[in-house]
């Protein structure tokens, strides 16, 4: 079968409306608001049991921030969030991210991104947020984010409570059904970082816990930079949107690496495989489609304005020289009248030594001056030019060699090509007119290997010059913690989550995988989710509707100020509250003591004295 051509959609984002709520969220009681807070993309929406209430994300947009300069004498800078960016491109220079890695450290831009999510879905209490929050975080977050997000939350929205808990776990007990275990290995891989997580009866064990730095985002920026240097002629066309659209839709993993690249050796399998992506281009860029008629007039086009731009230059020209004249005779006036005290002084200005000199110029401007009128009245004449038939006629040059009349014989001589006699028609070839030269086609991009490069580096870091260990390793370092009957459990649930594992053939690499690692006859499970981008949205709202009325899991106000903004109360999604461990004080105590003691024994020996 021919290889398809694929246009680049390059969607532009429409922006988000500003949603009604439905009464039901506010009554009988505020309902719990839904974050999944991601480094890609974050999405928001009510949790309430009510089938009035829709169970999905009503806010999906990029976590992304834009914020302009403004413009000069007018109004200040704006501020564009998600959405409301409509493409990231043009702004690429001036987008900002409230994440480092899939950790938020900038907590002013997430304050704009929490702005956006409460007054697009029409939160409309005032001066606060009364609704209960539940926001996913990083795995393992470290407790200054926390503390940050939580005295955002609590002190700048002043909301009730709120909930953490980790994304890809939220996920998994969405997609848990009745006969799975509680137990599994969990391989989520997002826009910035991929975590291997086991499960065991129910919980996250944190301390076997590993990431590995890449993602989605370092997949894209390796797409760019391969085909930027296949197609240097097309660099700036090569942006990391479209590089994210071809991972989304015409990228796969590959079952065995090197066995796929040996396929892409062969002529027919490329030629049968092949994804021709085509950049936009104008067939106004092609000289050869203009018909005669369209150059001749081009080409009178080009005469006219050539013929107005040097009667321009001409007219500037007798100006200043007629300036210049009355100011030299206005010199010489003063010579006349016998005001020579005005008249040296007047010379020294005009860098003059003498009379004869001033008498010289004086002479010479003249001529100029009549030249140059004599030049205008004659173009005025000939302004009708037929520039098949003869050659624009060279102005005379000026026999005093000003330099204003050799830059119109200059400029005229430049564009002599242009006006060239045209030769029959019939002493043209007919063969010879339309090159051999497909626009289009040199406007492709061919995605051979590229499709299966990017992605790889998730098991291959090394493709990229990562000096860490891909999935499949990660995943073997972490089952080898755990004794063998462990490791048995945990491989019968091996669960693929997040938006970078939605790769066709990815489920089936792993398996591949994990028959290599483990024991012979041995059996596993590797299952993916259902949406693995919007799974961890619904795992929390369905979290969030089963506890809606309970408190094990939720962090009050009151919880905030006793126990600091790091405090976490655990959940079956959430991580493991690690509380901070001061040093004791009792070592200082003691050694603040021994001086005072010293001195008191020091005055009680001076007082026996």
């Amino acid at each position: 079968a021919a290889p398809r051509v694929f246009a680049f959609r390059d969607a532009r984002w429409a922006p988000d409306p500003v949603l009604e709520p439905n009464a039901a969220v506010r009554s009988p009681q505020p309902v719990p608001l839904v974050i999944d807070n991601g480094s890609f993309q974050t999405r928001a929406g009510w949790a309430s049991p009510d089938p009035a209430v829709p169970a999905e994300p009503l806010l999906r947009f990029r976590s992304l921030a834009a914020r302009s300069r403004g413009a000069r004498g007018g109004a200040g800078a704006e501020t564009q969030v998600g959405n409301d960016l409509g493409s990231p491109e043009p702004l690429r220079w001036l987008l900002r991210s409230p994440f480092d890695r899939n950790v938020p450290v900038q907590l002013e831009l997430q304050e704009l991104l929490l702005d956006h999510v409460f007054q697009r879905l029409g939160v409309a209490s005032q001066g606060c947020v009364d609704h209960p929050i539940v926001l996913t975080e990083a795995v393992c977050n470290p407790l200054y984010s926390r503390q940050m997000m939580s005295e955002l939350l609590f002190e700048c929205y002043q909301v009730p409570k709120v909930s953490y808990g980790v994304d890809s776990l939220y996920s998994f007990y969405h997609n848990r059904k009745q006969n799975w275990p509680c137990s599994g290995l969990v391989i989520s891989s997002g826009y910035q970082c991929t975590h291997i997580l086991p499960v065991l009866e129910g919980r996250l064990d944190a301390k076997n816990c590993k990431r590995i730095n890449l993602g989605g985002c370092q997949a894209a920026v390796y797409l760019q930079r391969l085909l930027q240097l296949k197609y240097p002629g097309h660099f700036a066309a090569i942006t990391l949107s479209r590089m994210e659209e071809i991972l989304h839709e015409h990228s796969y993993i590959a079952e065995d690496y090197i066995e796929e690249l040996q396929k892409w050796r062969s002529p027919e399998y490329y030629e049968n495989n092949v994804h021709k992506m085509q950049l936009p281009f104008s067939n106004k860029l092609l000289g050869s489609t203009l018909t005669s008629e369209e150059k001749q007039e081009r080409r009178q086009q080009q005469l006219r304005r050539l013929q107005e731009l040097n009667a321009r230059r001409r007219e500037e020209k007798l100006q200043l020289d007629q300036e210049r004249l009355d100011r030299l005779l206005y010199v010489q006036e003063l010579l006349e009248d016998g005001q020579m005290d005005q008249f040296h002084k007047a010379l020294v200005e005009l860098n003059m030594d003498s009379a004869e000199e001033l008498q010289s110029y004086i002479n010479k401007l003249s001529l100029s001056v009549e030249q140059t009128k004599q030049k205008i009245l004659q173009a005025e004449v000939n302004i009708e030019v037929d520039v098949v038939d003869s050659k624009p006629e060279t102005p005379d040059l000026d026999p005093l060699g000003s330099e204003q009349s050799l830059e119109d014989v200059e400029s005229i001589n430049e564009f002599e090509p242009l006006f060239a006699e045209e030769q029959p028609e019939v002493e043209k070839p007919v063969a010879a007119v339309q090159p051999v030269f497909n626009l289009a086609e040199y406007h492709q991009l061919f995605l051979g290997t590229e499709r299966i490069r990017a992605p790889e580096i998730v098991f291959q870091p090394s493709l990229i010059g990562e000096d860490q260990a891909g999935v499949a390793e990660t995943m073997q370092y972490v089952l080898e913690r755990y004794p063998k009957e462990q490791q048995a459990i945990l491989v019968q649930n091996v669960f693929l989550t997040g938006g970078n594992t939605m790769y066709p053939g990815l489920k089936t690499r792993v398996q591949k995988e994990l028959l290599e690692m483990r024991p012979f006859q041995s059996s596993f499970q590797v299952h993916l989710a259902s949406s693995p981008v919007l799974d961890a949205w619904y795992g929390a709202r369905d979290w969030a509707v089963e506890y809606m009325t309970r408190e094990e899991g939720w962090i009050t106000r009151k919880d905030y100020e006793e126990k600091g903004g790091e405090y976490l109360k655990e959940h079956c999604a959430s991580n493991v509250y690690v509380p901070i461990r001061l040093p004791k004080q009792a070592p200082r105590a003691a050694e603040a003591l021994a001086p005072s003691r010293a001195l008191t024994s020091s005055t009680g020996s001076r007082g026996e004295q």
